[in-house]
């Protein structure tokens, strides 16, 4: 049983998800691995596996919680997980085939993605994203690779995530804002930042592993109160928003 400590637990639970079947890798991420968590943020845990992974053998361990089966969460590079309690704490479990992530590591240096939806994620994911989690998690038991920012996606997913948010704002203009749709038009601003910032911070060559800071670390945390404004003049607060998101030479910097 683990003591009261943070890197007693780690290890703790890195050593029961090393132990399944089939898992060559144990990796800490999230705000657990940067240092940025609090007191009670979650553990996310990422277990590696090579050829097959079968959830059944992490349902045995029987740990309160829900334990999906593959491809459950949509069948993509996120394909599938668990919410978990280990000793009163919130454990989350994310399956890993190392083969596809070895694959999006390859295209991801070769500047090629893909986009993907997942829960939970307003603009989705690029697939490149299990390769983000390589660079920034922090192994705990076995090896994996620690890639840099590819300099071909530096240049290959600005333009996909500009475009994107190009067509979001231009459908929303039309179809939202010109009918007095204050909720749809709020919700596409939403979308469209995020897209703005994937293309902001894959511009500069930084890691994203999920939306929970992308408009602060991209200084789109002002579209806040554009927002609101929309309660009182819609295409006025929508003009606003376009301005702030398409206006690149600034967002993007050095």
């Amino acid at each position: 049983m683990p003591e009261n400590d943070d890197e007693t637990f780690a290890g703790y639970v890195a050593d029961l998800l090393a132990a399944l079947p089939g898992v060559t890798a144990v990796a800490l991420g999230g705000s657990r691995a940067s240092g940025t968590h609090r007191a009670d943020s979650d553990w996310d845990y990422a277990v590696y596996y090579r050829g097959s992974f079968d959830p059944d053998d992490l349902r045995a361990l029987g740990l309160p919680g829900t334990v999906s089966g593959l491809g459950e969460w949509g069948g993509g590079v996120f394909n599938g997980g668990a919410w978990l309690t280990v000793e009163g704490r919130p454990v989350d479990v994310h399956y890993r085939d190392l083969d596809v992530v070895e694959h999006e590591l390859a295209e991801a240096r070769a500047g090629r993605f893909r986009w993907e939806p997942l829960a939970f994620h307003l603009a989705g994911i690029p697939s490149y994203l299990v390769v983000a989690e390589l660079a920034l998690n922090r192994v705990l038991r076995g090896e994996l690779p620690r890639p840099s920012y590819p300099e071909l996606l530096r240049v290959s997913a600005p333009d996909f995530w500009h475009a994107a948010a190009e067509r979001t704002l231009t459908y929303a203009r039309s179809a939202y804002v010109q009918h007095d749709k204050r909720t749809e038009t709020a919700a596409s601003a939403g979308v469209a930042a995020m897209q703005t910032a994937h293309a902001v911070l894959a511009a500069r060559g930084e890691w994203v592993t999920n939306e929970k800071t992308l408009l602060d670390r991209a200084g789109l945390r002002a579209l806040d109160d554009i927002v609101a404004g929309m309660a009182h003049d819609l295409p006025g607060a929508f003009a606003t928003a376009c301005a702030l998101l398409t206006r690149q030479e600034r967002l993007v910097g050095p």
